[in-house]
């Protein structure tokens, strides 16, 4: 059981990863009628991933692996943990403004994202990736016995 939830841990992490870099990728293009919807798709799969990949993260730190204990006293695992939650927090601010063209991408119409609101969100999604490459480091600390 351990090594499936490590698998659906691994699957659900990179699954999440990849919808982050597609969104990076669409941003940076001309936003299109089908590009818009790429970006609600996408941010979907995002989100889904990320939900699913929480409790699967819990499940193994309760149930699977070396216990509560360990993993809240470990800096390495604490700081991956607080940067998941803070990238989580970031990313409603893509999700709401992907959500607010739902109208106009219903109406066959491209929507309108002002060059602030499109800076801006293209500056929080630099630093969620940002942060997961941190918390892929802490991963490999953690997987080395580290910083605890």
């Amino acid at each position: 059981m351990s090594t499936l939830f490590t698998f659906l841990h691994h699957l659900c992490a990179f699954t999440l990863v990849s919808a982050l870099a597609i969104e990076f990728t669409l941003i940076k293009q001309e936003l299109t009628l089908a590009s818009a919807r790429r970006l609600q798709t996408t941010d979907l799969v995002l989100g889904i991933a990320a939900g699913l990949l929480l409790v699967i993260g819990l499940s193994r730190v309760f149930f699977f692996e070396k216990g509560p204990a360990y993993y809240w006293h470990s800096h390495a695992f604490l700081t991956k943990f607080s940067l998941f939650v803070i990238v989580g927090l970031l990313s409603i601010i893509p999700t709401m403004e992907f959500l607010s063209w739902r109208g106009a991408i219903k109406a066959g119409e491209v929507p309108v994202w002002e060059t602030s609101r499109r800076k801006h969100v293209t500056m929080v999604i630099h630093a969620e990736l940002a942060a997961v490459v941190i918390i892929l480091l802490c991963a490999a600390i953690m997987a080395r016995g580290g910083w605890v």
